[in-house]
């Protein structure tokens, strides 16, 4: 299903292992690998249109490179990319551009070109940039293998800070320097079980905009859409920051549109630690949605790893944005010391022109593991998408350390679950952070499929600004029940607006 196309566990391998060293020099790359003619003239009207006439065309499927499922994991991690042929290598800032090979995890090539002063360059292949073993797999592509995808580095070569790798995948660090969760370009079908499309990322051109920013135009294309995408990114000292306009092309109906999406992995956390073998206390790249409603409402929605895939919807106009987070920062509560949960970016996707009516999609499904994304989210539109129209969207994606969005009032800072003192009955707890040590809230409880048998709250002692809330619920027939939270003066929320999945 959606999370888990093969792609994206090579990627998580990949960048946890810092398998490919450095990349390429740009306009100043050798000569030999820019393909001829050169200097067509390029602009961002001309991706939208190729995009259109593409959508007009039966689809046809980018051909796999036959020896490319021989680059297994081991050869990729042997095939580095040389650093003095980094792609504005030799030129200050973060923008050196390094190049993937293809691999048995992205066996079809991309086209990739440079953008300069409104003329675009084709790179052509050149397998004398990856440094390998001379029995390494990718030294048997050939001399016109194309390339995989590319990433973009620190101007001290510690690594990269966003990266562009399989279908429409991308992802970035942030400013933790830990990648996590991954976005997408689009999502197709996601939730709906057999039905889901992988469109992809066939044609990339590369402009440079200062010494931390590029801008990467993308043509898409699919069997169901095709689509022109413009991504201005820039790394600044909070995370990386990307203003995303999309034109998209329906070669047919589309029964789920998922715009700005975004995956992750959720194994489990304190709430759920009791059904794991893992040593680990805690196994997440993400632990929480969080929804912007227009009227200033943020929804939290702690994820789960649920016992069968589930579907969450947010109907919203207009939101102000919504993300996956990862809330909890303390390394005493992963103990990992190899990959670092704790520092996994947060990602949080806002329209920058309004969206109508739609839902944030949340899609789950059961995993055993970390190595496998089971947690998508989205925004479908409620107008159906039909064929020979134009969907036009303009978003900003913020990959940081942020918990949430701003003005959210008390946040939702830990989850725990356990049996309650009487049978059949199940303990949530709810822990807010942000409360006034005198502060006396009202405890607004909603419980569908169930029964609230009683409530409390009360401040934690020696945290202070940590508010518990303690519910015991009895669940229908051991269903899952689903609990709504949010801690009130009177009338006024001053917190968020807590939906948990309690049994799922």
């Amino acid at each position: 299903m959606c999370l888990h196309a093969p792609i994206m566990a090579a990627m998580i391998k990949i960048d946890r292992r810092a398998m490919i060293a450095a990349s390429g020099a740009s306009l100043l790359f050798p000569r030999s690998a820019l393909a001829q003619p050169r200097g067509d003239r390029f602009s961002w009207d001309m991706v939208i249109a190729q995009a259109r006439r593409l959508s007009r065309q039966p689809y046809r499927e980018t051909p796999h490179h036959p020896g490319a499922r021989n680059v297994n994991y081991d050869a990729l991690y042997q095939a580095r990319f040389r650093d003095d042929r980094t792609i504005w290598g030799n030129l200050p800032g973060d923008t050196g551009v390094q190049l993937f090979p293809l691999s048995a995890s992205a066996e079809q090539p991309v086209e990739i070109a440079l953008v300069e002063n409104g003329r675009a360059t084709p790179l052509r292949y050149d397998p004398t940039i990856f440094d390998a073993p001379a029995d390494n797999a990718v030294r048997q592509l050939g001399p016109d293998a194309g390339y995989a995808g590319f990433r973009v580095m620190t101007a001290a070569r510690d690594g990269d800070w966003l990266s562009f790798l399989g279908a429409s995948y991308f992802r970035s660090p942030g400013a933790t320097k830990q990648f996590g969760l991954s976005a997408r370009a689009i999502a197709i079908n996601t939730s709906i079980q057999g039905k889901e499309e992988f469109p992809r990322f066939t044609h990339f051109w590369l402009e440079r905009m200062g010494p931390s920013s590029l801008t990467i135009y993308a043509l898409l294309d699919g069997a169901s859409v095709t689509g022109a995408y413009r991504f201005i990114s820039e790394r600044t000292p909070q995370g990386v920051r990307q203003d995303v306009d999309a034109a998209l092309f329906p070669r047919r109906a589309i029964a789920e549109l998922g715009l700005m999406p975004m995956t992750s992995m959720f194994w489990y956390d304190q709430a759920s630690r009791a059904a794991r073998t893992d040593w680990r206390p805690e196994i997440h790249d993400s632990d929480l949605l969080a929804v912007g409603s227009a009227d200033g409402t943020t929804h939290a929605r702690p994820l789960i790893n649920p016992s069968a895939p589930r579907v969450d919807g947010f109907t919203e106009r207009n939101p102000r944005g919504f993300g996956l987070m990862q809330r909890d920062r303390d390394f005493d509560h992963y103990q990992d010391d190899g990959v670092f949960y704790e520092r996994r970016p947060s990602l949080w996707a806002s329209p920058r022109k309004p969206f109508g009516a739609g839902q944030v999609r949340l899609y789950e499904f059961p995993t055993t593991s970390e190595y496998v994304d089971n947690v998508c989210a989205y925004w479908t539109p409620a107008a159906s998408v039909r064929p020979g129209s134009r969907i036009d969207a303009s978003y900003r994606l913020d990959w940081s350390s942020a918990t949430g969005p701003a003005n959210s009032g008390a946040l939702l800072a830990n989850v725990w679950t356990g049996q309650a003192n009487e049978a059949g009955v199940d303990r949530l707890i709810l822990d807010f952070s942000g409360v006034a040590q005198d502060a006396k809230p009202d405890i607004w409880v909603d419980v569908a499929d169930g029964a609230l048998v009683r409530k409390g709250g009360y401040p934690v002692l020696h945290r202070p600004g940590l508010f518990r809330v303690a519910l015991d619920i009895r669940r229908n027939s051991g269903k899952p029940a689903d609990i709504r939270v949010q801690l009130r003066n009177g009338n006024r929320p001053f917190s968020e607006y807590v939906h948990y999945p309690l049994g799922a």
